[in-house]
């Protein structure tokens, strides 16, 4: 039987995903619509590298600590991928996939030195979204705050790279280490799949938060992984895409 207590508990969980869809929804109808799927995973992966570098040199860093750690990584990553984007067009998805992978194995050569290395990354690929922090969870909110006034009052400006690559970077600096790397590229993609196909403004954002809703049950009806069953559930939701065409609005 669910108590009141139960219920303050997920209190944090729920916030941290109902900020997160209005951050990364928006966002991941970007991405798809610039066809650098990629760049998601490459950006995320550069942050959760500076997620673990200062894990690794300040015991129990503080979230502005951690955030701050983050979005410089994330923001070196992203400008790494708008030039080469711009630069080499023809092969951008393939070079972004190679800055991806080069994140991945530093994170993996960093956390080998580092007697925690292996529970930290572990985190940083699929955190466990039932002990979201409060700290953080503020953080995505304003991140929230910041993106949905763009995408609602100023959808010009998101099509612009200047503004795109660094709100994006940011946006996954202060997503990573609540939500972990797979939930935030499922997240970005598996609702905007929907936007692709033809669903009418705001049906992508109220999917996902739904996906995100039955993914966070399962997890804590079955005791699951939080992170992987948020990150299934949002893949399914993406897979159902293609099964049903919206009209357009």
């Amino acid at each position: 039987m669910t108590t009141a207590s139960d219920l303050a508990w997920l209190a944090a969980p729920v916030a941290a995903l109902l900020a997160a869809c209005l951050v990364l929804v928006p966002l991941g109808a970007q991405v798809l619509a610039r066809g650098v799927v990629f760049i998601d995973l490459a950006v995320a992966q550069v942050a959760a590298c500076g997620v673990l570098a200062v894990s690794m040199l300040v015991p129990d860093p503080p979230a502005w600590l951690t955030a701050l750690a983050a979005a410089g990584a994330a923001l070196a990553g992203a400008g790494l991928v708008w030039w080469l984007a711009r630069r080499w067009p023809q092969q951008r998805e393939a070079l972004i996939g190679l800055v991806y992978v080069a994140g991945a194995g530093a994170c993996v050569i960093a956390a080998a030195f580092d007697p925690h290395g292996r529970e930290r990354l572990t985190a940083l690929l699929a955190a466990d979204v039932l002990w979201a922090p409060w700290p953080g969870v503020v953080l995505l909110w304003l991140a929230a705050l910041v993106v949905s006034v763009l995408a609602w009052r100023a959808p010009a400006l998101l099509g612009l790279d200047r503004w795109f690559y660094p709100l994006f970077a940011l946006a996954l600096s202060v997503a990573v280490p609540v939500l972990g790397l797979y939930l935030v590229f499922a997240l970005l993609i598996g609702p905007a799949l929907w936007s692709r196909r033809g669903a009418r403004a705001g049906v992508g954002l109220v999917l996902g938060v739904v996906a995100c809703l039955a993914g966070l049950g399962i997890s804590w009806a079955l005791d699951w992984p939080s992170g992987a069953s948020l990150a299934v559930a949002l893949c399914a939701l993406g897979l159902g895409s293609c099964l049903l065409r919206l009209p357009r609005a």
